[in-house]
C-alpha cells in the first residue's frame, strides 16, 4: 500500500477551506494533518509538522501566498508547494513560479483535477492548470525577448533521448515515470536531466517545461 500523502491547507477563508478538507478526505491516499488561515500560522505548524505538499492560496492576510512559497522553497525546498487561487493574471502566476510554487491552480478547478495535481507535484513533476498555462508561456517569452542570449531558446546540443525526456517532464512526469516509459534507469535519467538544465540553460522542472512549451510554438 502506498505511503499516505501528507499535506497542509492554507486558505484564509474558513467555508472554502473546509470544503476542501471535506472532499480531500474521502481520499485514502491523501491526509490532511493541519489547516491554517494565514502564513504566520503555518510557519508556526511548520516548527513541528513537514508535510509532503501544501496547498496554498495567494490572496492570503499578513503573509501573502507567494512570500510563502519562497521562504519554504529556502527552508524546506522537500516541501511541494501548489498554489490555488483565483488569481489567474500573468504576474501572479509567474511570481509563483519565481517563488518556489510547482503547481498552480485556480479555485474553478474540479476536485478530480486537484487531486490529480495533489499526485502530481508529489512525484517530483509539476503541474499547471490546461488553461493558464498559455499565460505563462506568453509572459515567458516577453520577458526573454529582448534577452541576447538566445541558448535558452534553442535545442543545440540535446540528443533525441533528451528531447524526449523535455517532452516528458513538459508532460509532468516524474523521472520514475520517465524511467518506466523509457526503460532506462532512474540514475539515467536524472544524468539527462542535468544535461539538458545546462544545455538549455534553466534550473527546474518548471523553466525546462515553459522552455519545452515555447519550442512547441
Amino acid at each position: 500500500m502506498p505511503r499516505e500523502i501528507t499535506l497542509i491547507l492554507c486558505d484564509d477563508h474558513s467555508l472554502f477551506r473546509e470544503g476542501i478538507k471535506k472532499l480531500l478526505e474521502l481520499e485514502k491516499d491523501i491526509k490532511i494533518i493541519a489547516e491554517t488561515a494565514s502564513g504566520e500560522e503555518l510557519f508556526g505548524l511548520l516548527k513541528t509538522k513537514r508535510p509532503d505538499v501544501i496547498l496554498a492560496d495567494i490572496g492570503l492576510p499578513g503573509l501573502d501566498g507567494i512570500s510563502v512559497a519562497g521562504k519554504i522553497k529556502k527552508l524546506w525546498p522537500g516541501i511541494k508547494i501548489l498554489i490555488m487561487t483565483i488569481f489567474e493574471d500573468k504576474q501572479h502566476i509567474l511570481e509563483a513560479i519565481k517563488a518556489g510554487a510547482v503547481g498552480y491552480l485556480l479555485k474553478d478547478v474540479s476536485i478530480d483535477e486537484l487531486i490529480d495535481a495533489i499526485h502530481k507535484v508529489n512525484r517530483g513533476g509539476v503541474y499547471f492548470q490546461s488553461s493558464i498555462a498559455p499565460k505563462i508561456l506568453e509572459e515567458y517569452l516577453s520577458l526573454e525577448s529582448g534577452k541576447k542570449n538566445t541558448k535558452y531558446y534553442k535545442r543545440a546540443g540535446l540528443t533525441e533521448r533528451e528531447r524526449e525526456i523535455l517532452r516528458l517532464i513538459a508532460l509532468g512526469n516524474t523521472n520514475k515515470e520517465i524511467s518506466g516509459i523509457l526503460e532506462i534507469s532512474e540514475k539515467t535519467v536524472k544524468n539527462h536531466i542535468n544535461n539538458i538544465f545546462q544545455e538549455i540553460n534553466v534550473k527546474n522542472r518548471t523553466q525546462a517545461a515553459i522552455f519545452y512549451l515555447k519550442e512547441k510554438t
